[in-house]
């Protein structure tokens, strides 16, 4: 090898070092300070539950509001009750690909 190349190999070398460096006091902290654990889970799950019984229950009162007010041969509670559930599995399921998006983005940037 040359001079030049020697010193190339060594700056490429020392870059290359800090890089990796940086990448493991990244993962380093990470496992120091977990910001996901079971209670994020748990709350993660009831905030999904709620995201699909909010729209459910307020269908069927208002369904149950319609059929005292206009009954007729269809049934309102019903209608709006399913309307209202799958309104509040299509925002769950929204809201978990969305998370799982940017958990995803973020697990990419952390191994650059």
């Amino acid at each position: 090898m040359t001079d030049k190349s020697k010193t190339q190999t060594s700056k490429d070398g020392t870059a290359f070092g800090r890089a990796v460096g940086a990448k493991a006091a990244r993962k380093l902290k990470a496992r120091r300070h977990p910001t996901q654990g079971v209670w994020f889970g748990l709350g993660m799950m009831g905030l999904i539950g709620w995201s699909v019984v909010v729209p459910t229950l307020l269908g069927a009162a208002l369904g149950i509001w319609l059929d005292n007010r206009h009954p007729g041969t269809y049934s309102w509670t019903l209608m709006l009750l399913v309307i209202g559930l799958l309104m509040g599995c299509w925002n769950a399921w929204h809201w978990v690909a969305q998370e799982d998006k940017e958990m995803r983005e973020q697990q990419e940037n952390d191994d650059e």
